[in-house]
């Protein structure tokens, strides 16, 4: 009961304190907004980054191609080789025979419809084919590689090149976002730490009364660690509204996807709701450990 007690004092003077010197707390309260309004949009960059290599890496396809002269035991044997690598994920590995190739292609296009319309079992060119998804997209050259080594296939492709250069871009792309939130992250707690520093050189002979007074160092310590998690709390309003008020809306006028059809935007709902979750805490984790590491550092303790 007694700790109960201390720390509802401990909330009702942080409280107090925000109020009491409320131009100090304005100022750090806008800065924090500033700086976090910054990392909610880097966070929003990156998990839509993130969220469109999952997609790319979900539909890439390794297609190999059967030569024309394998029966039916070599096809097996292909399909039992392809299942014992590791990093070919063996539930989605689909054969087609060219007949299904020539029909699906046919579905696509006109042109291809009209031209193939013609070709009869002998006349069809198409070979049989293998396609393949992998677990890691990252050895996806070498699985290639290795499927090339199988005995009656003939060629394989992956789109590589592209691809290759597409998964290197993006992954630079996801580390420079997440290295700018981290980056925004420790300017917000210098920031606050900076404040939190003002307001306890302004309050020094407080404290010194509350130490005259006998109390201990927790004590004086946590109605500023608390008031550093309530201005942080404070400097997220916001980036919050910004958030569920502008995503949806930038959603709706890019009709959902950047550039093109391919680079698809997350749904808003409950993606925003997520990620003010995760700006929220930034807010009041940071204001905590920043009020925390200022007073240490001014009481010395």
């Amino acid at each position: 009961m007694k700790m109960l007690r201390m720390f509802g004092r401990s909330i009702r003077d942080a409280f107090r304190s925000v109020f009491r010197n409320f131009s100090l707390s304005l100022a750090s309260i806008s800065c924090i907004a500033i700086t976090l309004v910054i990392v909610a949009i880097s966070v929003l960059t990156f998990f839509n980054i993130k969220n469109f290599t999952n997609e790319i890496e979900k539909d890439l396809t390794i297609v190999a191609f059967v030569d024309n002269d394998a029966d039916d035991e070599d096809i097996e044997r292909i399909k039992t080789k392809l299942q014992s690598n590791e990093n070919i994920d063996r539930s989605k590995i689909v054969y087609k025979t060219k007949k299904q190739v020539k029909e699906e292609m046919q579905k696509e296009s006109d042109i291809f419809n009209s031209v193939m319309n013609e070709w009869d079992e002998k006349d069809n060119p198409l070979k049989d084919t293998f396609q393949i998804k992998v677990k890691d997209v990252e050895k996806i050259k070498s699985t290639a590689d290795d499927i090339k080594e199988i005995e009656k296939i003939n060629t394989v492709r992956y789109g590589e090149g592209l691809v290759d250069k597409l998964i290197s871009a993006f992954d630079t792309i996801q580390k420079v976002t997440y290295g700018a939130v981290i980056a925004l992250v420790i300017v917000t707690m210098f920031l606050i730490v900076n404040t939190i520093k003002l307001t306890i050189y302004s309050r020094k002979r407080e404290i010194s009364i509350m130490r005259l007074v006998g109390a201990n160092n927790f004590t004086i310590k946590t109605p500023f660690v608390i008031e550093g998690m309530f201005l942080g709390l404070l400097g997220s309003v916001v980036p919050i509204l910004l958030i569920v008020f502008g995503y949806p809306y930038i959603y709706k006028s890019l009709n959902g996807y950047v550039f093109s059809p391919l680079i698809n935007l997350i749904r808003p709902y409950p993606f925003i709701y997520n990620v003010s979750c995760i700006v929220a805490i930034i807010g009041m984790v940071v204001g905590m450990i920043g009020s925390a590491k200022a007073v240490r550092k001014y009481l010395k303790v």
